[in-house]
């Protein structure tokens, strides 16, 4: 056997959704290489596997394992605790973009803890604690309703996290960490209540201009002066996207020459009626029709729902996070039902939309609509996923990770003139014939993952560079055979050349 077969052997067995447990057990050796670190990272594993894994001697599949957003994240949580800093880190980033599903999955509480409380980053020394939390904000894996959950710890480091994300928290939890016995969140705490006292803002206020400056005016509750010198200096947009920002200001905004500032506020549920009735009447189209929304929008919740929406395209591809809180069933069932399309994206977007609204906003006449149900509710019809698939490519790769991705009926694309949804019908296991001499590298590949393959063609198969891999990852290969191929790959043995030999 060639030597140029090794790699694609190797990798597919790596993701032979039919591989037991000690079949893939054998990838975490070394010298599997690169093919036992994506198994590690990239697809669910059973129990004993994840075990070993995270028992590994070699930091690689430790470090991979820790970025497997397949596993449940609680199986991970000693990963949290490493002792390389490099595993935690990895953990605390997240997937790698270019594999990571839109749902993003937050890690538990327990996990974050650990993080947050750390005195060191490892016993490598090759990163601090601080770099490992840098990680943790900037992978979205720390759920928007932690703060307060925290805000009661016995941990005074986590106390004076909530105190940080003030704004979040309740009147009560606000008020109980101004009075905390540890002075470090008594000073975060009064920091975060000036937030919300205007004269204290005009008093600290940075330059108007600066970074530091956008943050605030986005923000903090604004003084009558600090609002005129905003519109002064013509820094209105913070302005526009400023939950504190008063009545009269937001009436100016909705006349600003400006259409992207009065989008900004078409949606305010704080909008007052002379204003929300002249952006119904606007010049462009966008805020005509954002401002027509309007009156549906009552509370910021909702408004942040509606904005998660109206905002993106068709081909929005950004992480889908879990919010802190949600509008009530009855508005998204409202909005389900509303003659306004982008209400109904945004009911389709919710993946707790009862069944058959779900059935009704599948044959909806928008397609935007149906593109939202596909790609977020878990009881969107499989033959919408498939047309989802073919007739937008963007959503291709979330697509395939959702449980209800139909894997039959898609033998009608077999001639489809696109390569990736050939690919797709050419392992559709009710297909007559899969399309082995197809030109495309991938379409090959795939067909040779078709489980209705005889296991004669699958030795060919084996045997051919070019379609080795989807061979090995085909699960009707027998585990005796997958067992063989590892003995050549990993230890030099000889592997059989038919399946008549085992």
């Amino acid at each position: 056997m060639s030597d140029s077969l090794r790699e694609p052997w190797l990798r597919g067995i790596a993701f032979n959704a039919a591989a037991p447990a000690d079949v893939l057990i054998r990838l975490l050796d070394e010298a599997a290489g690169e093919a036992g670190l994506l198994m590690c990272e990239g697809r669910d594993l059973p129990d004993t596997v994840i075990d070993a894994a995270l028992r590994h001697p070699v930091e690689r599949i430790r470090r991979a394992l820790a970025r497997n957003l397949h596993v449940d994240p609680a199986r991970l949580a000693p990963l949290a605790s490493d002792p390389s800093g490099l595993v935690r880190a990895y953990l605390a980033g997240g997937s790698r973009t270019w594999l990571q599903p839109r749902w993003v999955r937050p890690l538990p509480n327990d996990i974050l803890v650990t993080f947050l409380t750390a005195q060191d980053g490892g016993e490598d020394g090759k990163v601090t604690e601080q770099d490992i939390v840098g990680e943790l904000w900037s992978s979205r894996q720390v759920p928007l309703s932690f703060p307060r959950d925290m805000a009661g710890h016995d941990h005074p480091a986590l106390r004076l996290y909530a105190a940080f994300q003030w704004q979040s928290l309740t009147a009560a939890q606000r008020n109980a960490l101004l009075d905390d016995p540890d002075p470090a969140v008594r000073e975060a705490a009064r920091r975060g209540n000036r937030q919300l006292d205007p004269e204290a803002v005009e008093a600290e206020l940075p330059p108007i201009g600066s970074r530091h400056a956008v943050s605030v005016l986005g923000t903090c509750a604004l003084s009558p002066a600090v609002v005129e010198q905003c519109f002064a200096a013509d820094e209105v947009n913070p302005l526009a996207r400023n939950r504190h920002t008063p009545p009269d200001a937001l009436a100016r905004l909705a006349r600003h020459r400006d259409a992207e500032i009065r989008r900004l506020v078409a949606t305010r549920p704080d909008l007052g009626p002379e204003a929300a009735e002249l952006l119904r009447q606007d010049p462009d189209g966008d805020v005509r029709m954002r401002a027509r929304l309007q009156p549906s929008i009552r509370t910021w919740v909702e408004f942040e729902a509606v904005r998660r929406v109206v905002d993106h395209g068709f081909d929005c591809t950004c992480p889908i996070t879990q919010p802190a809180t949600e509008p009530s069933p009855y508005w998204y069932a409202t909005c389900a039902v509303s003659e306004e399309p982008v209400l109904r994206r945004v009911a389709a977007s919710w993946p707790g939309l009862p069944a058959e609204l779900v059935g009704t906003l599948a044959l909806d006449d928008d397609e935007a609509v149906r593109i939202q149900l596909a790609c977020h509710h878990p009881l969107a019809p499989p033959h919408l996923l498939l047309d989802v698939f073919v007739s937008r490519p963007a959503h291709r790769p979330h697509l395939l990770t959702l449980p209800a991705f139909p894997r039959t009926g898609r033998t009608h694309l077999i001639d489809h003139p696109d390569p990736e949804v050939r690919a797709l019908a050419a392992a559709d296991p009710t297909l007559p014939e899969p399309p082995l001499e197809d030109p495309d590298d991938a379409v090959r590949r795939a067909a040779a993952t078709n489980p209705a393959l005889t296991p004669e063609t699958l030795e060919t198969l084996l045997s051919d560079v070019r379609t080795a891999e989807g061979a090995a990852a085909n699960p009707s290969l027998p585990v005796p055979r997958m067992h063989a191929l590892l003995d050549h790959c990993l230890n030099g043995a000889a592997t059989p050349p038919t399946a008549a030999r085992h």
